[in-house]
């Protein structure tokens, strides 16, 4: 799920990026602890960090030139790419250009990293922050219909191998992170939104379909094996997994209540066999969720600027530990596996447009040139 955010170019980051320390506290253990207003231009979507090489990775993607008017000055026409940031400080440490696309994975031990970019995938060097090459996903089937279009991306370090959903197509590509080879393609069954493996040969990816669930994917043989249904939930974009207790975490925006309005909820259920164990209450509709098995705590990001932090207590007892007040816009996070920080992003907007004449919904209010900043979350 793509969020489309506008600011300036990477040149003048280094000169313009605004790092700052907050003091916001909330009543549980995690508070805002910095926020860089790094400007750059281009929609995203996922957030990534490697703690490997301290680095957090965002794509970009292209912006098209627009003239001049009345009101408004001209705009360059700005390309893809994979911007680069340092995971402690938030600084800008450089570009990697043509990349762009919807997020970005490394694997430290090849120091290869690989973006799910429109409409080939690329591939990159991590160390000398250089392209590689493209892959392009169609190359088997050129005239397919529908067509493969890459969204969420993730790198198991276990098999290394990089895994790609495309919404249309309803699975996931398989990339060799060695060599950049495409493996082949799993199918899902479902539009597939975030994955996450176990560490031991089994993955699982979070269906986003209205009557979504799990699908459950043998890694080795890159087959779907089963499906988890989640009932009347549907919207799931999250999915965490608490590996050595076998518990899946699956973020939704859409629990169904006779008489009520659809709730955001937590779907926390076995790994073994989809049995739901709980369901929890979350602060807004996400787009991301990540567990710290160091602190035995889940994390759901949302759109409306939240952060719900549960507490898994016991392999079958959670509670809702905080909400917290993040940045509006800030849908998708990660998480740095040696800190326990949690990173999220967004940029601030101006005041949306009026409803068109007639009735209906008005326009997304626009961003602010320049707003474009990552939110480090700790504990306090």
């Amino acid at each position: 799920m793509r969020i489309a955010l506008v600011s300036s170019l990477v040149v003048a980051i280094a000169a313009t990026s605004s790092v700052g320390v907050a003091q916001q506290t909330g009543n549980g253990p995690y508070k805002v602890l910095m926020r860089a207003r790094v400007g750059g231009e281009g929609g995203t979507d996922y957030i990534y960090a490697n703690p490997i090489d301290g680095r957090l990775y965002i794509t970009r993607n292209s912006v098209r030139a627009v003239p001049a008017t009345d009101s408004t000055p001209a705009r360059e026409a700005v390309p893809g790419r994979v911007t680069v940031f340092d995971l402690k400080t938030l600084k800008p440490l450089g570009e990697i250009m043509n990349g762009g696309g919807n997020g970005a994975v490394v694997d430290a031990k090849s120091n290869h990293g690989f973006a799910s970019s429109h409409p080939d995938i690329s591939m990159f060097d991590t160390k000398s922050m250089q392209m590689i090459k493209t892959i392009d996903p169609n190359a088997d089937n050129p005239t397919a219909n529908p067509k493969f279009s890459s969204d969420g991306i993730y790198f198991d370090p276990s098999d290394s191998r990089v895994y790609i959903g495309s919404h249309p197509t309803k699975d996931l590509l398989v990339i060799d992170s060695k060599d950049g080879k495409v493996l082949g393609r799993i199918d899902l069954g479902g539009v597939p939104e975030q994955t996450v493996s176990d560490g031991k040969g089994t993955l699982y990816a979070v269906l986003q379909d209205s009557a979504g669930g799990v699908a459950v994917v043998d890694q080795k043989a890159m087959k779907t094996t089963a499906h988890y249904p989640f009932g009347d939930i549907g919207r799931c974009n999250g999915l965490a997994i608490d590996a050595k207790n076998g518990v899946l975490f699956a973020a939704c925006a859409a629990a169904r209540t006779p008489g009520q309005p659809p709730a955001p909820v937590m779907v926390i259920m076995s790994a073994k066999d989809g049995k739901i164990i709980t369901k929890l209450p979350l602060a807004g509709s996400s787009d991301g969720a990540v567990f710290n098995p160091q602190t035995m705590e889940a994390f759901s990001s949302h759109g409306n600027g939240t952060l719900t932090v549960v507490k898994e207590t016991s392999p079958t007892t959670f509670e809702v530990e905080q909400n917290l007040d993040t940045m509006n816009g800030a849908r998708t996070l990660a998480m740095d596996p040696r800190t326990g920080n949690i990173y999220v992003m967004s940029v601030e907007r101006g005041p949306a447009p009026p409803p068109p004449a007639g009735g209906g919904r008005g326009g997304q209010a626009p961003a602010v040139p320049g707003s474009f900043t990552i939110v480090m979350v700790g504990r306090q």
